[in-house]
């Protein structure tokens, strides 16, 4: 019977089932395509940082100084979204997020000086922080109400978003349209899309409270051991998933000398692994086990980086951060779902503290990235985050994530 099992544990119907499961099931893809549409417009963003940084005529430290206002848009938001969400219900703060979201993106790609690229990003910051908790607790909503696993695959359309993100804007570029003219109309078709999602994400039924009684807009709470090690390595995969969204571009372009269109490709290569890896995750998890593969995922990862950093040539590189991208790929779903697990600590409270500290590290890692590469280079800023990754690895053998 055992040997059955596990010769069959992989076969192709398991994947194709749990794929069908997510895109047949309206509920789900309504919330699949709010994370799709939040990368979309991060994808397209981050594919013209390098012109931003070179209209603005800004260093390393100063572009990492200006990227930091996203990270302070959040953490200033964050201890407010449990209470938002709680009077708005998870539908409306996803709509109204999202449509902030939308607005906001556009002022850095038009900022005429830094002071208002930086007010741009602070902007995002908040309407990210908001988005970001919206829709993973969304997410959980339909898993609880429905009985089925689609944070993986949720996570996956976040990634597809990305990759579809930063492969329009390659095309761009190529074409020489104007990027103000490019992040307009992905504005808009975000747009568009926020307002045709709204009635079917109305329709899942908010977790206003718990089965305990707790109150779903219960957020951040003091970590204990287990929610800390969870947050350590949510830091590391979201450290390497920033590291691909800003620096990747830059990296290829400018430390390597690639052309514009191919430097686009960086968070390309990167998101094609992690989307493919999460389509499958809520169908390979139960295989493998989530504590192996956070293991597997660090060491993977960090290898990625390296690849990029010490076999410094632009095919090279596009393998690296598409390791990078096989690595990072399953942490946030795992940990996600896992902070809502932790012992002692409310559901919802665990997930907000946990999605604070580990979006900290995806908006605040690429300033710290800038910073090092400004003193160092970008290749010791990229090292920092293989570092982090293998420490990740090193902890996913003691975390519990229950």
């Amino acid at each position: 019977m055992n040997t059955t099992i596990d010769s069959n544990k992989f076969h192709p119907n398991v994947f194709v089932q749990n794929l069908l499961t997510f895109f047949l099931n309206r509920q789900a893809l309504a919330v699949g395509l709010v994370f799709a549409s939040d990368s979309l417009l991060f994808g397209s963003w981050v594919a013209h940082i390098p012109h931003i940084k070179e209209k603005l005529h800004l260093s390393d430290a100063d572009l990492g100084m200006t990227l930091f206002a996203m990270p302070i848009g959040l953490l200033i938001m964050n201890p407010l979204t449990g209470w938002i969400i709680a009077k708005l219900g998870e539908a409306r703060a996803c709509f109204w997020s999202a449509i902030a979201l939308t607005l906001a993106i556009c002022i850095p790609i038009n900022a005429p000086n830094t002071t208002v690229m930086a007010f741009g990003l602070f902007l995002v910051g908040l309407a990210s922080a908001l988005i970001n908790v919206a829709m993973n607790t969304t997410a959980t909503n339909v898993e609880r109400t429905q009985g089925i696993s689609i944070m993986s695959s949720c996570h996956g359309m976040w990634s597809l978003g990305g990759l579809l993100g930063s492969g329009i804007a390659g095309a761009v570029i190529a074409f020489h349209v104007s990027p103000s003219m490019h992040m307009a109309v992905m504005a808009g078709l975000v747009l568009l899309i926020t307002f045709l999602l709204q009635p079917m994400l109305s329709a899942i039924p908010s977790s206003s409270r718990t089965e305990s009684g707790e109150k779903a807009g219960s957020s951040f709470v003091l970590p204990n051991l287990d929610l800390s090690i969870m947050i350590f390595i949510g830091l590391a995969v979201a450290m390497g998933e920033g590291a691909a969204l800003d620096w990747s571009a830059v990296y290829l372009r400018e430390t390597l000398g690639a052309s514009s269109q191919i430097a686009a490709l960086g968070f390309g290569a990167f998101s094609l692994t992690m989307t493919s890896l999460r389509f499958v995750g809520d169908a390979v998890l139960p295989k493998i086990g989530a504590k192996r593969w956070l293991q597997i995922g660090g060491l993977v990862g960090a290898l990625g980086l390296l690849v990029a950093i010490f076999l410094p040539y632009p095919p090279t590189a596009l393998i690296g951060f598409a390791l990078l991208g096989v690595g990072c790929s399953l942490g946030a779903p795992i940990l996600y779902s896992a902070s809502m697990r932790v012992p002692g600590i409310p559901p919802a409270a665990g997930l907000a503290t946990f999605a604070t500290f580990s979006f900290i590290g995806f908006l605040a890692g690429p300033p710290v990235i800038g910073f090092v590469a400004e003193s160092f280079g970008l290749y010791y800023g990229l090292c920092l985050v293989a570092v982090m990754l293998l420490l990740s690895a090193a902890l996913s053998r003691i975390v519990k994530l229950f």
